[in-house]
């Protein structure tokens, strides 16, 4: 699969760190220049934007965060005036106040670039019908998606979310090859053709591009399986721009890091102090060339690790591995950290296990409960009452093993659990309630 801009991607380390500093000087400039929040900042620790003469000199800042966005709601943290904006995103806003993201002219010609890049090293060709499910709207991913394709040159049906039998027939009709949006809705899609009697073999489908939301290993070749495809992980966040951080190539062996638009740390989530390399940890991000909002040291609250080894795919970028576990997904129950990615790496290993789970918490008294619904296979339903007994101490079994916690399993009939167009909603924590 040809590279898509090999000059970036296949550029030497000390070629990439140069035009990463420079790149670095200049987003410092305007940060400093523009945005009240971070010249405040360095007037208050004694920097000035020329005391940044390496890479390492941005550790002396400390990080941004998604509550600094927040506090400057809607447009405070903008680098440019509002004229130079030509497009505004913005988060859900479900935990909070909503982080809002501006774009110039300049961000959205980078923004689709780097778009075509991972959806190009993926496998995406001119040749390609592709097939958005991700809701548009405020959210940056379908608009993302849909302009970095247009880009390579494919063409775009915005099918945008829901309607899983009107997405059946337009991958039939309209001769889709490439499935884009959240890997648990791409999963529905392939449950309901196989209940239809329907074989995504007898389609074109060849591709999927995924993100937005965890998945495992195991998902992926359950995807993989059955809609005959191959399925590649993405990842990006609306703070930094949406999708276009960093995207898997066809190895399928960690995700690419567009470095000349993004400088990657990793550091630990406790004391915030940089680890090595290889080490997992909190990625923190420092946009090279976003104009309308310049971020230095933000935080993404995302559990991955680096590794600069070669890729046979010939692209010199760090690679970091798929994000599997927030730090603000993390569940503490009776004292342990459980994240529900873990839940799902111990279900997906046991046989007669559908890729559908939903973890409810409460409080009895005193003492945490944890219940997990789990949708088993139907034939499980049409053995004895011992057999569903059976499995459901297997589970409980498997997850005491695996992460310590004793847990209620209640076993499910398929398509018990709600389905979502977009992010799965796996938990439910009514002990803040």
């Amino acid at each position: 699969m040809p590279i898509w801009d090999p000059y970036h991607e296949t550029m030497a380390r000390d070629d990439l760190r140069q035009l990463q500093l420079e790149c670095l000087q200049r987003t410092v400039n305007r940060a400093y220049k523009n945005v009240a929040f971070y010249r405040d900042l360095f007037d208050r620790l004694g920097l000035a934007p020329e005391d940044f003469q390496s890479l390492e000199d941005l550790r002396r800042l400390p990080f941004t965060t998604k509550d600094n966005l927040r506090d400057a709601y809607p447009y405070g943290m903008f680098g440019v005036p509002l004229r130079e904006v030509v497009r505004i995103h913005a988060s859900s806003g479900t935990t909070g106040r909503q982080t809002v993201v501006g774009y110039t002219r300049n961000d959205l010609e980078h923004w689709s670039e780097l778009v075509a890049r991972f959806m190009s090293a993926g496998g995406v060709t001119r040749d390609d019908v592709v097939q958005i499910f991700f809701g548009y709207g405020m959210f940056t991913g379908a608009f993302g998606l849909h302009y970095g394709a247009e880009r390579i040159g494919a063409s775009v049906i915005p099918a945008s979310a829901g309607g899983t039998e009107r997405q059946i027939q337009l991958i039939e009709d309209f001769k889709t090859t490439t499935l884009v949006g959240t890997p648990s809705y791409a999963l529905h899609i392939a449950e309901v053709m196989e209940e239809k009697r329907l074989d995504p073999r007898a389609t074109r489908l060849r591709l999927g591009v995924f993100g937005s939301e965890p998945w495992s290993e195991r998902m992926r070749q359950e995807l993989q399986s059955r809609l005959g495809i191959l399925a590649t992980d993405n990842y990006g966040l609306s703070e930094v721009g949406g999708p276009g951080v960093s995207g898997e190539c066809e190895r399928q062996d960690g995700l690419h890091i567009c470095e000349d638009h993004f400088l990657p740390e990793i550091v630990d989530p406790n004391s915030g102090e940089p680890l090595p390399l290889g080490s997992e940890g909190e990625l923190v991000l420092t946009t090279l060339t976003k104009e309308a909002l310049p971020l230095l040291r933000y935080r993404t609250r995302d559990l991955t690790r680096l590794t600069v080894e070669p890729c046979p795919c010939g692209r010199t970028t760090i690679r970091m591995a798929r994000v599997m576990c927030r730090t603000d997904d993390m569940l503490i129950v009776r004292g342990i950290n459980v994240y529900p990615s873990q839940v799902e790496e111990v279900l997906m290993a046991i046989e007669g296990v559908e890729p559908h789970y939903h973890i409810t918490l409460d409080r009895v008294g005193a003492l945490d409960e944890m219940e997990i619904a789990v949708e088993v296979s139907p034939e499980l339903f049409g053995d004895t009452v011992g057999g569903v007994l059976r499995m459901g101490q297997n589970i409980t079994d498997a997850i005491q093993q695996a992460l310590g916690i004793t847990v209620k399993v209640r076993l499910v009939e398929p398509r018990t659990l709600e389905r979502a167009a977009g992010k799965a909603r796996r938990v439910t924590d009514k002990r803040s309630l």
